[in-house]
């Protein structure tokens, strides 16, 4: 499966448009309406380039019927579609990428079976980072950030100052997680993150639409100080 925004070695490509901006992480259950999808057209329609479908306590049918109908419309849209955890799922319903947690597949490995699918990495450390880059991931996520909780995890916030250690280290795309709001997206975009991933801030919001809008907008204001 050739992925458009590889190269044509069939290596990751450094970063592609999609990654600069909002990238909202939809988890049903924590969606305001119910549901997935709406919130999927909700936030489509507000511009996000790039969206995680992040499923972890349905059945594995489900999952994969849900996929099939955010791959449906990303694609329409023109957006990036990201499986968390899933990559027989991700290969099944054609998405763009997949991404893992420490506790997943390792990246070596969903490497030799999608070598050329997106591949995302959530790490909390700078070691756990640059394993990530080293097994051959396209991106890591870095968090949490701020204090959340919409991810069981023993991880203490890494905080805002964090990001540019990593930026420095890693050397490959990034996105940033984890309690990041309206009210404090700002203090990541002036540490140098773009690519912001976000999950209640959205999905909880009345209007996910415009909220991504909203973030975009700030985001952009940043960007083209460079």
């Amino acid at each position: 499966m050739k992925n458009k925004y590889m190269k044509k070695t069939g290596s990751p490509a450094p970063w592609s448009e999609a990654f600069y901006g909002v990238y909202p992480v939809i988890t049903e259950k924590f969606c305001l309406n119910g549901s997935g999808i709406k919130t999927l057209r909700e936030v489509l329609k507000g511009g996000a380039k790039i969206v995680q479908m992040r499923e972890k306590d349905y059945p594995c049918k489900k999952i994969y019927e849900m996929a099939l109908v955010f791959r449906k419309l990303t694609r329409e849209a023109g957006a990036l579609l990201i499986i968390n955890d899933w990559l027989d799922i991700a290969l099944a319903v054609d998405a763009d990428g997949v991404h893992l947690g420490q506790d997943d597949l390792p990246v070596a490995a969903a490497r030799k079976a999608a070598p050329d699918m997106i591949i995302g990495v959530s790490t909390h450390n700078i070691k756990e980072a640059l394993k990530a880059k080293n097994s051959g991931a396209t991106y890591v996520n870095v968090g949490p950030i701020f204090s959340t909780k919409t991810k069981e995890t023993q991880c203490r916030p890494l905080g805002p100052d964090a990001i540019p250690i990593f930026s420095k280290k890693i050397k490959i795309p990034f996105t940033v997680m984890g309690g990041i709001k309206s009210g404090n997206i700002r203090d990541v975009l002036e540490r140098g993150a773009r690519c912001i991933a976000v999950v209640t801030e959205i999905t909880m919001s009345a209007n996910p639409a415009k909220t991504v809008k909203k973030l975009n907008e700030i985001i952009a204001k940043y960007e083209n100080r460079q």
